[in-house]
């Protein structure tokens, strides 16, 4: 029997493991392993929203931060508004991610969650969370923050963009979210030829740190990216 895109995706999340070697001082951070409730919370958001054949345009993040898709195993969504937008209660823990706020103040502004997700599906090039450990404690890192991190997780990377188109989304046109991931995504695809035209917006993460009082602006960037690509 067919699969559902919803059902594609659990499958993908419940395969993911990254076995290669880090540059010291890095480490892996896999949701679906480290917390029970995360592979019940996830499994559940694709069932609501994705339980269909739809074709999807793909939106691009870096990859998971520790409060948001960390915890949660769905890209920008904290338990926050895991619960509150979405319906879906995660017992097991509570975040509030800064990235989730903004992409939902989008969601909103597009129609709501329903609308959305229909049309849309989110994920990073790197799927899981990669912390570094300082003598402060474990910190958020992403893929590109070191060139020898980089280079130990590109072909995860190549190999996990090419699962994420074969759950059937639209290469004509994909939404990559933040400048310095356009531009290492860029260089993938300039070598493997996934997307015929990238567009890159602001990461909502930046767009909460430092341009608040021009949020609404970006909010509409968003939209009229999103609207003229459906």
């Amino acid at each position: 029997m067919k699969k559902t895109f919803g059902e594609k995706v659990v499958a993908f999340n419940k395969k993911l493991k990254f076995s290669g070697n880090l540059p010291e001082g890095f480490e892996v951070m896999n949701p679906f392993f480290d917390n029970p409730e995360t592979i019940t919370v996830m499994s559940k958001f694709y069932q609501k929203f994705y339980n269909d054949y739809h074709q999807r345009k793909f939106i691009i993040g870096i990859n998971p931060s520790r409060r948001g898709a960390g915890v949660t195993g769905v890209p920008f969504t904290d338990t926050k508004r895991l619960e509150t937008v979405c319906g879906i209660e995660m017992k097991s823990a509570y975040t509030h991610e800064i990235s989730s706020v903004f992409l939902y103040d989008v969601i909103e502004h597009f129609g709501g969650v329903e609308v959305f997700y229909e049309k849309f599906y989110i994920n990073s090039p790197f799927p899981l969370a990669i912390i570094r450990k300082t003598l402060k404690g474990n910190l958020n890192a992403n893929y590109y923050d070191d060139k020898d991190l980089f280079e130990a997780v590109k072909p995860f990377m190549i190999q996990s963009l090419k699962d994420h188109i074969d759950l059937g989304l639209d290469t004509s046109e994909v939404f990559i979210l933040g400048k310095k991931n356009a531009t290492f995504i860029d260089k993938i695809n300039s070598q493997e030829k996934f997307f015929e035209k990238m567009t890159v917006l602001e990461h909502p993460r930046y767009i909460q740190q430092y341009k608040i009082k021009e949020k609404q602006l970006y909010i509409d960037k968003y939209l009229i990216a999103l609207n003229n690509a459906i």
